[in-house]
């Protein structure tokens, strides 16, 4: 993909010109991300790439700035999330009717994360995404269950913190002995700055913003919309929905139709009807996402 003439951040000292810069690329409405969004995927068109790309620098900038409790070059931060937002802007399907923010962020976040558990060498921890969610989410979590001072957990706490990130015990606390053993959270960003501390860059995400990676967050993602999306169906819908388009080995027509003793024809209008509600609540569900996060 092609990102020439993109604002380049070399530096933490040029953040602030970098921020202005970046500023001044325009937002898209929706008209006009859509038929980028289009051309770009239908013929490649590098211009079109561009305009997306770069509308959207302030979004990872953004995200960027809660990774700054990590002690790593915000430069270096951002520019891992740029390359998150490049592979969105590639995978980016339009037709699907969501805003590319909506899911350009869980491409940024992966980009980041990665880069933060990369380079934190003391954190020897394994691959899989429990794991990764406890080194993203102890902290916020202890902060919430007001651990002690030093940074140690009652059995109790670690127990709670077990159950909420679905990882062992011992897993938490491993953790929290390496996290807590590295520097104090109050320790002063700067020597001459005593009243800015570590504790106060901590990214303290929400909890549909948890912390998976790559396609695996991004699964995630779309499995919490789709299943909250289907609140909008009966139980019958649902059933049908869930047997039709949702299970590994699909049910016929014929089965669901001897189910509920009505024609194959009746089965189908209410599974269409149901993928069309659905449908309609994830794009609402979407569109509120993006809303909140323009207004932010």
């Amino acid at each position: 993909m092609a990102h020439t003439n993109l604002p380049t951040l070399s530096s933490d000292s040029g953040l602030t010109r970098y921020l202005q810069k970046i500023r001044k690329f325009p937002m898209l409405d929706p008209d006009e991300e859509f038929m980028l969004a289009k051309r770009y995927k239908e013929h490649e068109d590098p211009s079109a790439a561009q305009k997306l790309i770069t509308s959207h620098l302030r979004l990872v900038a953004k995200i960027a700035m809660g990774y700054r409790g990590y002690g790593l070059p915000i430069s270096e931060v951002i520019s891992e999330g740029n390359v998150g937002l490049m592979q969105a802007v590639k995978r980016f399907e339009p037709d699907k009717g969501f805003r590319l923010a909506t899911y350009a962020m869980w491409w940024i976040r992966a980009s980041i994360q990665e880069y933060v558990l990369r380079s934190w060498s003391l954190v020897k921890i394994g691959t899989t995404a429990a794991q990764k969610r406890l080194f993203f989410n102890l902290r916020r979590l202890k902060g919430q269950i007001a651990a002690l001072d030093d940074g140690s957990l009652h059995p109790d706490q670690i127990k709670q913190i077990a159950t909420t990130l679905r990882v062992t015990e011992a897993e938490v606390v491993s953790m929290n002995q390496r996290l807590s053993g590295d520097a104090s959270l109050n320790t002063p960003m700067r020597a001459d700055d005593g009243a800015s501390q570590w504790q106060d860059w901590l990214v303290d995400e929400t909890p549909d913003q948890e912390t998976v990676l790559g396609e695996t967050q991004e699964h995630d993602e779309r499995r919490t919309m789709l299943v909250n999306a289907m609140e909008v169906l009966n139980k019958r819908e649902r059933r049908i929905f869930e047997a039709r388009r949702l299970a590994e080995d699909h049910s016929t027509l014929e089965e669901l139709a001897q189910e509920f003793g009505v024609s194959r024809e009746r089965i189908r209008q209410i599974e269409v009807r149901a993928f069309e509600k659905v449908q309609a609540a994830v794009i609402a569900a979407a569109e509120k996402s993006q809303r909140l996060l323009e207004d932010a």
